[in-house]
């Protein structure tokens, strides 16, 4: 039977979380957590580092930083300041040796999604809260730009296949080519594994991103092999599989049939079973009568809306309040 344990999360952290132990024995696989003093927020760093923990982790060699913050879809501008603060310093380290502080450096910060779908709407919503700067260079010319201590930020939003007819990386290449800029930031929704993840859980990486692939719409990757450019990845899980849920649940089962004597046959049955297997057998069995179904949180309207001003501000502090940090 064809492994498709992999499919189930866009996340590093919940593909570390699938292995046994805490994930740090994996090869070719280093990993760091840490909070900060006084933070809700829990910081994970997975750095896939070979092709032995590409293949083990089924994804690109790269660094891979989560922030997890349970109360991310609550209206508390603190709150959200502190998860701003701690991405726009997470961006600046993995930008660490690049010249992004000169004053001319271009980033393009991309909007991936449908923002007439609120679960895939985050991209969208993000570039309408971002602060463009390349129109004024564009306007004023480079006498304008001296002195002044920013950087080039220009962004788009390329839509979907089914609106434009396009691939986005096609999209991207034509802009590429004429604005020339030095890093691209894409923002996208994700697919996670755990219902507790969406909304909560921020994932950052220098690997790039694949557009869709969350849902199993594997389109063309934004990667710099594909691009020429730099490009790093911001998503937000938004989405479960129907599938994953159900089979949490089936393990929840298993551990409560396994306290029970009465029970505990079929708990140790059914416990047998590798957890792999115990997906794909679920996955049999609901794709026939649901289709791929995935699922999203009532509030998930509320949640996009907040989460997009806080990656836009994360953005911001990280390049345009440069000469403050």
């Amino acid at each position: 039977m064809e492994n498709t344990f992999e499919v189930r999360t866009d996340l590093a952290l919940e593909e570390k979380e699938s292995f046994p132990g805490d994930g740090g024995e994996i090869t070719g696989v280093s990993l760091r957590e840490w909070h900060r003093a006084n933070s809700p927020i829990k910081m994970t760093e997975v750095k896939i580092l070979d092709k032995k923990g590409e293949k083990a982790m089924g994804k690109p060699v790269g660094t891979y930083i989560t922030l997890e913050a349970g109360e991310l879809s609550v209206k508390d501008e603190d709150y959200h300041r502190e998860v701003s603060e701690e991405l726009s310093s997470q961006i600046q380290k993995l930008l660490s040796g690049k010249s992004y502080r000169k004053p001319d450096f271009h980033v393009l910060v991309v909007g991936l999604g449908n923002g007439s779908v609120t679960p895939d709407s985050l991209g969208p919503r993000v570039l309408k809260n971002l602060q463009v700067t390349r129109h004024l260079k564009v306007q004023y010319g480079d006498d304008f730009w001296k002195g002044r201590s920013m950087p080039v930020i220009s962004g788009i939003i390329p839509g979907v296949m089914a609106q434009t007819g396009m691939e986005s990386a096609e999209i991207l290449k034509g802009i590429i080519r004429e604005t020339k800029p030095d890093l691209i930031i894409a923002i996208d929704a994700l697919a996670a594994r755990s219902v507790r993840r969406l909304g909560t859980t921020i994932q950052l990486t220098d690997t790039g991103i694949h557009p869709g692939s969350g849902v199993g719409n594997h389109r063309h990757s934004l990667t710099k092999e594909s691009l020429g450019v730099p490009v790093m990845a911001i998503g937000v899980p938004t989405v479960v599989g129907a599938a994953a849920i159900v089979h949490d649940t089936v393990s929840a089962m298993i551990g409560a049939l396994s306290k029970s004597m009465e029970t505990k046959g079929m708990g140790d049955f059914m416990g047998s079973i590798s957890s792999d297997e115990q997906y794909d057998l679920i996955r049999e069995l609901l794709e026939p009568e649901f289709g791929p179904m995935y699922v999203t949180p009532p509030d998930i309207d509320e949640t996009v809306k907040e989460l997009s001003f806080t990656i836009s501000e994360g953005i911001h502090l990280a390049f345009l309040g440069q000469e403050d940090s």
